[in-house]
């Protein structure tokens, strides 16, 4: 296995856990539907994470005339823009929550895919 995590591997192990994190918050959203005052909440996308972690990745310097590494703000989590709310102050929207849990299971069963496939080739290799 890659010991630095960039292999398509832990990739993909990588986000299935995001995956995962996602549809928690999302079935927590559905689940509060009807709660007076709930703001639906989603996950950080996972293109910011992935540069949060290069952003924090320590470059080599080779030669002294080489430029360091600026520092990089810090990501904020966007805020959700709500559409409609209800009278009781519920801001969750059904229809929303169903297409990004559909987004999510295809995002899921894509990266299963890739797991499994390379897994896979790891095992012929091995003549397995």
């Amino acid at each position: 296995m890659d010991v630095i995590g960039n292999s398509p591997i832990s990739l993909a192990e990588r986000r299935l856990a995001w995956l995962d994190t996602r549809q928690r918050l999302l079935s927590r959203n559905v689940a509060n539907a009807d709660t007076p005052g709930f703001r639906p909440s989603d996950a950080v996308p996972f293109r910011q994470l992935l540069e949060r972690d290069r952003g924090n990745a320590a470059l080599v310097t080779t030669d002294a005339r080489h430029i360091g590494p600026s520092g990089m703000a810090a990501f904020a989590v966007p805020d959700r823009r709500v559409a409609e709310r209800t009278p009781n102050g519920n801001a969750v929207s059904l229809d929303q929550e169903a297409v990004r849990i559909a987004e999510t299971d295809q995002a899921h069963a894509l990266a299963m895919g890739l797991h499994r496939k390379y897994l896979g080739m790891f095992r012929m290799a091995l003549g397995r």
